[in-house]
C-alpha cells in the first residue's frame, strides 16, 4: 500500500503512489527526480521506462497517471484520446558503434553516411564516404551490422526525423516514426537493448541517449552537422542546438539538424501526457505538483544528466497552465504543443 506523505506542511496529502510510464529517452531523469522528490517529503513517483508507444498505451488504459514521450501529439490527437501534454527537457540522441581500437569520439559520421548505413547502401567500415570523413583513421573492412529499436520509441522519431531532413531517399522510402520500416538491422527493446546489441557485435552500429551512452561509456560518434563542422555530442553542443529554437508560438518545436556552428544535429524535447478528464483532476494535481517541484528543483538534475532545460519562458508559460490549487479547471484548461 501506498505512504500517505505531505508534500510539504503546507500541502495536501495524496494516498496513491504517482505512477509513469514510457519513454526511455527521459527516464533517467524522472527517476532521479522522483527519487529526489520523495527525499524532500514529497509523493513516491514510481516510474517504467517501458518506450514512448507503450506509455501512451498504458495511458490510454489508464494504467498510469502519466506517460513519457519523445513523440509529441497534435492538437487533434490530443483531443481525441482525451489528453494534454507538456515538455519537461531537451536532449540528444547520439550514435554509438562497436569498433575495436576506435576511440569514443575520434570517428566522425555525416547524415548522408548515417542514412546510407541505415539504408544498407554503405555495409563496410571502410566504405569511402566513411574514408573520406576519417582520413586520419585506418577504416577496418569490418562489415557494418546495424541495429535499431524494434519498440515503438519516442527516440526513433528523433532518429528518424533527423534522417528524413537529411537524405531525400531516406524522406520517400522509409520517412519517419516511432515505428518504421527498417530496410535492415537487428532490433533491440529501449536504449539498454540497442546497447547490448552493439556491444556483442564487432561492427555494430546503433543509436540511444546520451545519457544512457555517457552513463555506460558507450563509445560514440562525432556527426558532422548542417554547418560541415564535426560536432562532440555534449552540454555545450546541445544548448547550442536547443538555444535555436523558437519557443514563442509552439511548445512543440524541432530541434533536428539545426543551424549553428557548434549546434548537435540530432536533438528533442521530452514531453509528459496526463489525462484531460473532469474526474482525473485530482490526479493530475498530484502529478502536477510532482513536475512543478521538479522545474522548482530539478534543474541541477538536468545539469548533472547532461540534458537541457527549457527555456525560463517556456517554464512560465507551462506553469501558467497549471492551477493546482483549482483542480476543477484542469479539464477546461488547455496543455497543449500549439
Amino acid at each position: 500500500m501506498a505512504d500517505v506523505l505531505c508534500v510539504s506542511c503546507a500541502t495536501a496529502a495524496y494516498s496513491a503512489d504517482i505512477t509513469g510510464a514510457g519513454s526511455t529517452f527521459a527516464a533517467p531523469l524522472y527517476i532521479r527526480w522522483a527519487t529526489d522528490y520523495r527525499a524532500s517529503g514529497g509523493s513516491k513517483v514510481v516510474y517504467h521506462a517501458t518506450g514512448s508507444t507503450d506509455g501512451m498505451r498504458q495511458m490510454l488504459a489508464n494504467e498510469v497517471d502519466f506517460a513519457g514521450s519523445d513523440a509529441p501529439l497534435t492538437d487533434e490527437q490530443l483531443s481525441a484520446n482525451g489528453l494534454r501534454q507538456f515538455p519537461t527537457a531537451i536532449g540528444g540522441v547520439v550514435p554509438v558503434v562497436n569498433l575495436p581500437g576506435i576511440a569514443a569520439g575520434k570517428l566522425t559520421l555525416s547524415g548522408q553516411v548515417l542514412a546510407e548505413i541505415f539504408l544498407g547502401k554503405i555495409r563496410y567500415w571502410d566504405d569511402p564516404a566513411i574514408a573520406r570523413l576519417n582520413p586520419n583513421i585506418r577504416m577496418p573492412d569490418t562489415p557494418i551490422a546495424v541495429v535499431r529499436r524494434q519498440d515503438g520509441s519516442g527516440t526513433t522519431l528523433i532518429w528518424t526525423h533527423y534522417l528524413a531532413q537529411v537524405s531525400p531517399e531516406w524522406n520517400r522510402r522509409i520517412g519517419e516514426g516511432t515505428t518504421v520500416r527498417w530496410p535492415l538491422g537487428i532490433g533491440g527493446k529501449g536504449n539498454e537493448g540497442v546497447a547490448t546489441y552493439v556491444g556483442y557485435l564487432p561492427g555494430a552500429i546503433g543509436y540511444v541517449a546520451w545519457d544512457f551512452t555517457k552513463q555506460n561509456r558507450l563509445t560514440y560518434a562525432a556527426i558532422a552537422n548542417a554547418e560541415g563542422s564535426p560536432i562532440q555530442p555534449g552540454v555545450a553542443t546541445f544548448k547550442a542546438a536547443a538555444s535555436s529554437a523558437d519557443w514563442s508560438g509552439s511548445l512543440y518545436q524541432s530541434l533536428t539538424h539545426p543551424r549553428g556552428q557548434d549546434a548537435w544535429p540530432v536533438m528533442g524535447a521530452t514531453y509528459v501526457l496526463i489525462h484531460a478528464a473532469r474526474d482525473a483532476a485530482g490526479r493530475n494535481e498530484a502529478t502536477l505538483k510532482f513536475f512543478e517541484w521538479a522545474f522548482a528543483h530539478g534543474g541541477q538534475t538536468v545539469d548533472a544528466l547532461d540534458y537541457v532545460r527549457l527555456p525560463d519562458v517556456v517554464v512560465a508559460r507551462i506553469r501558467s497552465q497549471w492551477p493546482a490549487s483549482r483542480p476543477e479547471e484542469l479539464a477546461r484548461k488547455p496543455l497543449t504543443v500549439h
